[in-house]
Order: C-alpha cells, then sequence, then structure tokens
C-alpha cells in the first residue's frame, strides 16, 4: 500500500455523495492511497454497474483518499474517489455498492459539466451582489453596500447549492436503477444514509441547510426507502466473495493506516483470515519484522494462490533491506494475480536495489509493461529513470524524469528534464519528438498557471510516495 499526498485543485467541482464540502477536505490536504488489492476489490464491485449505466469499466479510474470521514465523490470526467472511512465503517459490501452506484449516477448525469456551469451563475449571482454593494457605497449608503457586498458569497453559494441538490436527488434515482438492472440488493445504499445522518446531526446540527451542497438526509432517506426496499426483495444475495473481499479490504486499510487501533478489533484470540492479515501489516508497521513474516508466511500456507499475501511478504523484505529475498516473492505475486501495475513496479523495484545490468534490463521490461497499463504513473517513470540511468542510458533517464514530473503535474521539473533529454536524444525519433513535446506543452502551463499548474493526471507524487507507511521517509 502507498500513500501519495496531496489531492489536485479539481477536486473543488467534485460531485459529492455526502454533506461535507470536498473543497473544504481538499484544502486540508488529504492524500490518495494505491494498492493493487483494494483497487481491483473495488473495480471488480464496480463493473456490473458501470456496464449497467454504459460505461466502459477500464475507464472509470477508482482513487482511494486518505481521510477518515464518510464521503465519496466524482471528478474530472470518470474519476471516482472513496475515503477510507467509508471503506472501513462500511457494514456490508451492499453500502459500498450502494454508494458506488450513486457516484457512477454523478458520471452518467455528466455532473461534472453542469456543476461548473452552476458555478458560472453562482459567480454571476455573487458579482451583481458586490456591484450592487458598490453602488450602495457610492449613492452614501455605506451600511447597506457592505451589507450586500458580504451577501454576495451567501448569494453564489445558494445559487450553487440550488444545482447540488437536483443533481444528488438525481443520482440517488440513477443509482437505484442500476442496482435494479443489476440484480444488487439496495438496501446498502440506504443503511449507508442512515449513517451519514447521524454524522450530520452530530456535525450541522446549527448548519444554515442552505449551505450544504446535498439534500438534508432524512428527506433523502425517505425518498430511497420504499424503492429500496421493493429492489432489495426482487434481488439474490451477493455471492460470498463480495463479503470475503470486504473483510480483506478493511483489514488491510486498518493494519496499515491504524496500527495501534489493530490489536482492538482483531484481538489475537480471533483467528479469521482477515484478522490474522490485519495483524501482519499492524506488526510491519510497528517494526516487528519477525512476527510480520510469521504471520504473513502462515497465511500463505493455507492459501497459497493469494497474491496479495505474496506481495506483502515481499513488501515486508523490500522495506527491510532484504531486497534479493523478496524478488522470488513480488515474482510470485505477479503471476498469480491479474497483472495490476504496480506489482511489476514492486517487482522492478526491487530488481533495480540489486545493481545489477541483468537485474535493471528486467526491470526496464517490467516497467514498460507497468506503464502500458498504467501510462501516468509517475512513480513507474520515476524507477524507469532509475533503470536507464544505471545502464548508461542518461538521456532516456532524463526523458523518463521529465515523464515522471509531467504525470505528477511538476511542469518546472518535467520542463528542465525533458530539455535535457531533447538536446541529448537523437532528433525526430519518437523519443525526440516526446521530449519536444513534453517541453513544448510545460512551457506554456507553466506561462499559464505560474510556477506550479495541477497536476495533468491523479497519480499521485513519487517524493511523497511510501510503501506500505502514512508518513514519508
Amino acid at each position: 500500500m502507498d500513500v501519495l499526498k496531496r489531492l489536485p485543485r479539481a477536486l473543488a467541482l467534485a460531485s459529492a455523495l455526502i454533506i461535507t464540502p470536498v473543497v473544504s477536505a481538499q484544502a486540508q490536504g488529504f492524500g490518495l492511497i494505491r494498492d493493487a488489492e483494494i483497487e481491483t476489490t473495488l473495480q471488480d464491485y464496480g463493473r456490473p454497474l458501470f456496464e449497467a449505466g454504459g460505461l466502459n469499466p477500464n475507464e472509470v479510474d477508482i482513487f482511494i483518499v486518505n481521510d477518515n470521514r464518510l464521503n465519496a465523490f466524482v471528478t474530472g470526467g470518470q474519476n471516482m474517489f472513496f475515503n477510507t472511512g467509508t471503506l472501513i465503517k462500511a457494514d456490508s459490501p451492499q453500502e459500498i455498492l450502494g454508494v458506488m452506484a450513486h457516484e457512477a449516477g454523478h458520471i452518467i448525469g455528466g455532473h461534472n459539466i453542469t456543476r461548473t456551469q452552476a458555478m458560472g451563475s453562482a459567480a454571476g449571482t455573487s458579482w451583481i451582489a458586490l456591484g450592487l454593494g458598490v453602488l450602495a457605497i457610492a449613492a452614501g449608503a455605506p451600511d447597506a453596500g457592505a451589507m450586500l457586498m458580504a451577501s454576495s458569497q451567501h448569494a453564489a453559494a445558494l445559487t450553487f447549492f440550488k444545482y447540488t441538490r437536483v443533481e444528488e436527488s438525481s443520482a440517488d434515482q440513477t443509482g437505484l436503477r442500476l442496482l435494479e438492472q443489476t440484480g444488487i440488493p439496495a438496501d446498502g445504499l440506504v443503511s449507508f444514509m442512515e449513517k451519514i445522518r447521524v454524522s450530520e446531526v452530530l456535525s450541522t446540527q446549527r448548519q444554515d441547510p442552505y449551505y450544504r451542497t446535498h439534500p438534508e438526509t432524512g428527506p433523502r432517506i425517505g425518498a430511497l426507502r420504499h424503492r429500496a426496499k421493493s429492489i432489495t426483495e426482487n434481488a439474490e444475495p451477493l455471492p460470498p466473495i463480495y463479503q470475503k473481499q470486504l473483510e480483506m479490504m478493511q483489514a488491510k486499510l486498518v493494519g496499515f493506516l491504524q496500527p495501534r487501533a489493530t490489536y482492538t478489533k482483531y484481538p489475537m484470540s480471533d483467528m479469521s483470515t482477515p484478522a490474522r492479515y490485519a495483524r501482519a501489516i499492524a506488526a510491519h508497521r510497528n517494526n516487528d519484522e519477525t512476527a510480520a513474516l510469521k504471520d504473513i508466511a502462515a497465511l500463505i500456507e493455507i492459501e497459497p494462490d493469494n497474491p496479495y499475501f505474496e506481495e506483502l511478504y515481499g513488501q515486508i523484505l523490500y522495506e527491510n533491506g532484504k531486497f534479493e529475498e523478496s524478488i522470488p516473492h513480488h515474482r510470485r505475486a505477479l503471476e498469480l494475480s491479474t497483472k495490476h501495475s504496480l506489482l511489476y513496479v514492486n517487482l522492478a523495484q526491487s530488481l533495480i536495489a540489486l545493481k545489477t545490468k541483468e537485474a535493471n534490463e528486467e526491470a526496464e521490461e517490467l516497467l514498460h509493461m507497468a506503464l502500458i497499463r498504467e501510462p501516468g504513473n509517475g512513480y513507474a517513470w520515476h524507477q524507469m529513470s532509475f533503470a536507464l540511468g544505471a545502464l548508461g542510458r542518461q538521456a532516456e533517464a532524463e526523458l523518463a524524469t521529465a515523464e515522471s514530473a509531467y504525470a505528477i503535474g511538476d511542469y518546472p521539473r518535467a520542463n528542465v528534464f525533458a530539455n535535457r533529454a531533447r538536446e541529448d536524444l537523437e532528433q525526430n525519433t519518437p523519443k525526440w519528438r516526446r521530449a519536444d513535446d513534453i517541453a513544448a506543452i510545460t512551457q506554456v502551463q507553466m506561462r499559464n498557471n505560474g510556477v506550479r499548474g495541477q497536476r495533468r493526471r491523479i497519480n499521485g507524487d513519487f517524493t511523497a510516495r511510501i510503501h506500505g507507511h502514512v508518513n514519508a521517509h
């Protein structure tokens, strides 16, 4: 599991499931988590819903936000975000599926576009109120003018939230339709909304309801309950694999993000697979290598074909400096898996640490495979720069560094390394043209956005990437 810090400013336009404005969450700088197992689970959950909604499941990117609050949202086209709090606190797979169906409703409804339009209308309202205030002051009524100017933001908020309340109701209904089409019980959406209502009562009793980006949860639940009950009665129970995947996902998140609380939630008397998984991870996070390896080895003996147990074993060894010993486990994880890009990167990283020509050559091939699956993976490009540099291909290493910086939106660094690569690569070759493109694009971005622009793609910053930890090295 990897934590990647800082969310892009584009989240200010996100469509969120619950009351907490995404803008305020964004301002606190929450990080993104990358994990092959959790991302695969969420993609498996979402695939039938996305297909039912006419979406290509391979084009819906799912991200995990390291925030313990209940929230989920979409932004930037088909990017779907889930807070870790939503995943950890879910009581059933149906709740995750209900949230996912709702968020798919935002994508299907094109709410990112309508929200941008709503913000434009809100800005217009704000400027009108501000202009009236200036005129009032000029006419000799400073008190009235000040009140009008102060109300400009309030007026904009009311205009903006009028749009979002309609969108939320629309997404609720679309979500129910998707659940019905796929035969998935809809009671999870209602029970999750009940959780939100409890949170709402505790945190927003004195808040003006018009400042909420969503309808009050009570009326929403009332509107959902009857239809959800009918859908659930006609649906088949979910296959047991859904529950197992949820429990493993929650165990992993708790083990990595709450290692001290792990032994309370998963006491030593609990010998279930999720509990042992969580304790193995917590032991690793608590720097107890011996206990961590013992626990994960026992799990591998029980489930020898589980790629994520092998991945964790390799990760523990790698992060304790045992690079060569970690390689067979990362190789085995890749063999057993559905070939997630992060598993290619894990093996490549261990090989690069060996510092041999053969290992770096294999790492280059593995990283190419990872980047075919995920071209904007900044960390994969960063590792590629190491492999190419070690192989003496300096110009290509500079281009890989430029790609890495470009993927995370560090345009000044991307521009510098793209220009270096362009000077050293043979002209008019594909790699030279790519360096030329990055140099030209980043030059424009820096001119338009200042010293540092937004991220082109949400894939995290390698400088803050940590393998299995939530604090930077």
